[in-house]
């Protein structure tokens, strides 16, 4: 069988992310930070509803298949915090800018992705966003990389979050691909998971060299190692 379709995951695996999975530590952290860059001022009260607002959509402690926009969650809040409304997109562009701003795109991935572009692989993206994270924000952390992307998609195209198979499977239409002619590549268990319930192929990328058996059909620890699945 040969590999028609690539689909990477994005944190971790085309982008590295220096912060921890759960994000839960720093809610009150981004919160200052949004407080003083706005001149705000927020009760404790305000950052006790922020801090269980955020946590009721945290999908590392609430895990869930459907996704949710980030303005139902920012709208909500808001609400219990007194800040106005119109500064919802602000404050949505603030807070995921806190959890962006050391980001960078793996050395090798620019290399990996236009060999697959040369050879004619349907290249593609599908991450779950955090707390509904708009695209303009999840998509722009692969930016220099998009030229080479023919479907960047995230969660909030599909409406799933992994390890549902179904967005890779809605996926795979769109792109005119069978799934199972389609390679998806991500560093965690839902990642392989996602793959295997759609009927793809599961591909981890584990750049720590610990053992992780996910029950993945390949394991690779650089992304242009990909290459050679196609070949």
């Amino acid at each position: 069988m040969r590999i028609k379709a690539v689909v990477f995951d994005i944190g971790q695996t085309l982008v590295h992310y220096p912060i921890p999975l759960n994000w839960s530590a720093l809610y009150r952290p981004a919160f200052e930070h949004i407080e003083q860059k706005l001149g705000l001022s927020l009760s404790e009260e305000a950052y006790e509803h922020i801090g269980e607002t955020l946590a009721k959509y945290n999908t590392r402690i609430n895990p869930r298949e459907k996704e949710v926009s980030s303005d139902l969650i920012f709208s909500e809040i808001l609400e219990g915090t007194g800040i106005p409304p119109e500064l919802k997109e602000t404050v949505k562009k603030e807070f995921y800018d806190y959890f962006r701003c050391e980001a960078h795109v793996y050395p090798e991935a620019e290399d990996a992705l236009a060999e697959l572009d040369r050879k004619g692989i349907v290249t593609a993206t599908l991450s779950d966003v955090a707390y509904g994270m708009d695209n303009k924000y999840a998509l722009e952390d692969i930016r220099p990389l998009l030229k080479y992307i023919r479907y960047p998609y995230t969660s909030n195209d599909t409406g799933w979050r992994k390890p549902c198979g179904k967005a890779l499977e809605i996926l795979a239409e769109r792109m005119g691909v069978p799934v199972a002619e389609t390679a998806f590549v991500g560093d965690e268990i839902k990642d392989v998971q996602c793959a295997k319930n759609a009927g793809a192929v599961s591909v981890l990328i584990n750049r720590t060299g610990e053992t992780k058996d996910y029950g993945q059909d390949y394991e690779i620890k650089d992304l242009r190692e990909v290459i050679g699945l196609v070949e």
